[in-house]
């Protein structure tokens, strides 16, 4: 009896001995973090009429993306894959402003602001009604050359649901999911 429970033993340590001997280093090797990246732009006021597309010029966001890598042992050199966790935006000026002039958003990404590879980070179709802060639906794009430059350039899109009058100042807050290897 007391040989069943010591083979026993045995076949339950296996797994866990031979997770130890090298399969567990690929594991180990691998880091998950998320960079939190914030900035701000204007919309600017305009006297077009509902359903017109607006582009909003390119702004550049100098990321944290390298005091996080930093922070987490590693560089750029070794992240494998960046996509978009959540962006939100929130309007901060003026107060009494909400997202109801806007029926649609389309918010891109870029290594520099002439925009060369731009591609989709995040949309919303349609803006809910009577909201300061929005959270628009990521896409799946891998962003990994987009952050590992430590700055990247915003643009954006938008259909207008009614005229915004005045500039409307917004805040962008951007958590990106990042996997990487120690060096």
């Amino acid at each position: 009896m007391l040989n069943f429970f010591v083979r026993k033993s045995y076949l339950l340590l296996l797994p866990l001995l031979l997770l130890s001997s090298g399969g567990c280093k690929k594991i180990l090797s691998l880091l998950s973090f998320q960079v939190n990246d914030s900035s701000t732009f204007t919309i600017p006021g305009t006297t077009y009429l509902p359903g017109v597309s607006l582009s909003i010029p390119g702004f550049t966001v100098t990321s944290t993306s390298q005091s996080t890598f930093k922070n987490n042992n590693t560089s750029a050199d070794y992240v494998q894959d960046v996509t978009l966790d959540r962006l939100t935006l929130t309007v901060t000026n003026p107060s009494t402003q909400n997202f109801d002039f806007l029926k649609s958003i389309s918010i891109y990404i870029a290594t520099d602001a002439a925009g060369s590879n731009k591609v989709l980070l995040a949309s919303l179709s349609p803006v809910p009604t009577g909201q300061t802060s929005i959270s628009l639906t990521p896409t799946s794009a891998k962003l990994d050359q987009y952050l590992k430059n430590g700055s990247y350039t915003l643009t954006t899109t938008a259909e207008l649901a009614q005229t915004l009058r005045q500039n409307t100042d917004v805040r962008a807050d951007t958590r990106f999911n990042v996997t990487a290897k120690l060096p």
